[in-house]
């Protein structure tokens, strides 16, 4: 697949500031908002020196961030890496939502 210009946008990156992980990844989280960032997941646009949009992203402490980059290895279990970053994008598109920093036409929490 073609790489195309990647989506960027400060109040996404921005609306990590001081927020819980929500990687959560077992025996490396360290629960400190104050390093959490906006970490970028892994996609099929993602390679070398080329980070995925800033909506394909979750709210990452510094610990975790390091796991996801490779910085740290962890020993995922099989299908438990892919579990903990959709778990986690739920609840970064939730709390966007909840926030107002992402909308969706015609959406409501009900």
């Amino acid at each position: 697949m073609a790489k195309s210009p990647a989506y960027r946008s400060k109040i996404l990156c921005d609306s990590a500031r001081g927020r819980c992980c929500t990687l959560l990844i077992p025996g490396i989280c360290n629960g400190n908002p104050e390093t959490t960032v906006l970490c970028h997941l892994p996609s099929i646009t993602h390679g070398m020196s080329y980070k995925s949009d800033d909506y394909f992203a979750v709210f990452g402490c510094s610990s975790c961030h390091d796991v996801i980059d490779g910085r740290v290895p962890y020993d995922w279990r099989p299908g438990e890496k892919e579990e903990t970053y959709l778990q986690a994008l739920h609840a970064t598109y939730r709390q966007w939502l909840e926030d107002d920093v992402m909308m969706v036409k015609g959406g409501r929490f009900a």
